[in-house]
């Protein structure tokens, strides 16, 4: 692993050279679409507080990618994942975006990435926000949407690829052939987790917030958003990767990092964090729990793996409990929503909830 890390760092500055030449070639493809306006604005979900709202989107070139159906053939789903991850970025444009009143201005970078911060003169009610963006000079707006923290009991940072969604993470080739030939409507979520989530984030008026983190690409954005409102599983900011030479580099870091962010945004709430055992959730958790002492409620690991796996990720637990935060190692739903239950973070109406919903995929 030490050896191709090595290789990889030194591989990487002629890789990112040569990756830079191919985008230089292209732009004589490019160029003549911009001058006529074939440009598309790609926003995704923004996150922040009531004092200060961020906002990311990409600049594409437009691509054709069908609706999702459940009956949809495998060799269509493959050709829309193909559009997706060979999408073109367009590096250069001006984009603007209009958060209660104010205007804030960005340009999309070599990835045709751009962000948005927003500090409003008025401090933003709690919820969901309405934001227009739009490409400086060309017709049209594009609305896009922010979640503001406010008040809030905790929040909710979840894993998705075998989290939520099934995926075989652990078996490479079905994980290849499931991500490949599937869409949003045929992706199978696991057992419960949608009744188990909006029982997490329901607290009387104030609703707690919950963030998708995943090593999944940006490329992806409206495939896991689609799954998720199909599935009726509670919306919330997604943070995914940038497709390329950073997919390469491992997810552990990037894991970290940006649920420090979310820490760091988000100083006076607590936290219940969501993986599953098929990756490094359960080591990146526990450092999370060192990291942030008091901060952390409990923590739930999906068990997707066999038993040497499960004696690691049980040594972890008992690492984090001696800090006062249970890690529970759950095969299921149910097992994690009773936990949440004896702890007060759900109902047992929301329990019940989840024992239904549960019932109702083991019975078709």
């Amino acid at each position: 692993m030490k050896l191709t890390k090595t290789l990889f760092l030194a591989v990487r500055p002629a890789a990112e050279r040569a990756a830079l030449a191919v985008d230089r070639a292209l732009s004589s493809f490019i160029q003549p679409r911009r001058a006529k306006g074939k440009l598309i604005l790609q926003p995704y979900i923004g996150w922040g507080t009531p004092a200060q709202v961020e906002v990311q989107g990409r600049v594409l070139l437009p691509r054709l990618v069908t609706p999702p159906r459940k009956g949809d053939a495998r060799w269509r789903n493959f050709q829309n994942v193909m559009r997706r991850l060979f999408s073109r970025e367009v590096s250069g444009v001006p984009v603007s975006g209009v958060l209660a009143g104010e205007t804030v201005q960005g340009v999309s970078d070599s990835d045709g990435y751009f962000t948005l911060s927003f500090r409003p003169q008025q401090p933003l009610a709690g919820g969901w926000h309405e934001l227009e963006l739009r490409i400086e000079g060309r017709e049209g707006v594009t609305r896009a949407r922010a979640q503001v923290v406010a008040e809030a009991r905790f929040g909710i940072i979840s894993d998705l690829d075998d989290t939520v969604i099934q995926s075989d993470v652990t078996s490479l080739p079905r994980m290849i052939v499931t991500s490949l030939t599937g869409n949003a409507r045929t992706r199978t979520p696991f057992p419960g987790v949608g009744a188990f989530y909006r029982g997490l984030i329901r607290e009387g008026e104030r609703r707690n917030p919950i963030f998708y983190v995943s090593s999944s690409p940006w490329n992806f954005f409206d495939l896991l958003w689609q799954f998720l409102d199909y599935r009726r599983i509670p919306l919330g900011p997604l943070f995914l990767r940038n497709w390329g030479f950073d997919l390469l580099a491992g997810h552990g870091g990037y894991k970290h990092g940006v649920i420090e962010r979310i820490f760091q945004r988000y100083p006076d709430l607590k936290f219940v964090l969501v993986g599953d055992s098929g990756e490094k959730d359960p080591e990146i958790y526990s450092e999370i729990v060192r990291r942030f002492p008091g901060r952390v409620l409990a923590i739930y690991i999906r068990d997707v793996t066999d038993g040497v796996r499960d004696s690691g990720v049980r040594q972890l637990s008992e690492e984090v409990r001696k800090a006062g935060v249970e890690l529970v190692l759950a095969a299921d739903s149910l097992n994690a929503a009773s936990h949440a239950m004896a702890m007060g973070l759900i109902s047992p109406s929301e329990m019940r909830s989840v024992m239904t919903s549960v019932a109702r995929t083991y019975e078709t």
